[in-house]
């Protein structure tokens, strides 16, 4: 089974445990956990190229993590997963007067996305 994300470096196969963002207007590179989505403009990296990770001359790079280290699925992980899986195999029932609520996204323009909400 291939990780859902891996090292966005060139010929790396090694999964993704950090993520790397630019503050060009500081002249900075901010190497912090592995963001929730991938984005355009930041970089996923292995634990191997997050250490490995240099800036250019006049650049600051700061990490937000003293270390980055690959792990599996945590406890939280694996429990969440079973109750979402628990969740979908429960018969659905709604009341007719009950609205639904649709949560997801609508649309999307480069690195932002609308999503539906309640309208509450």
């Amino acid at each position: 089974m291939r990780p859902a994300r891996q090292c966005t470096r060139t010929a790396c196969a090694r999964p993704a445990v950090a993520t790397l963002t630019y503050v060009y207007s500081d002249s900075t590179a901010v190497l912090g956990p592995l963001a929730t989505n991938a984005e355009p403009h930041s970089y996923d990296l292995c634990a191997l190229h997050a250490e490995r990770l240099t800036a250019p001359r006049g650049w600051e790079v700061v990490r937000l993590m003293p270390e980055f280290v690959e792990s599996g699925p945590s406890h939280d992980d694996l429990l969440a997963l079973a109750d979402a899986v628990r969740e979908a195999g429960r018969p659905r029932h709604r009341a007719e007067d009950d609205e639904p609520v649709v949560v997801g996204e609508v649309a999307r323009r480069g690195h932002l996305r609308v999503l539906r909400g309640d309208g509450g």
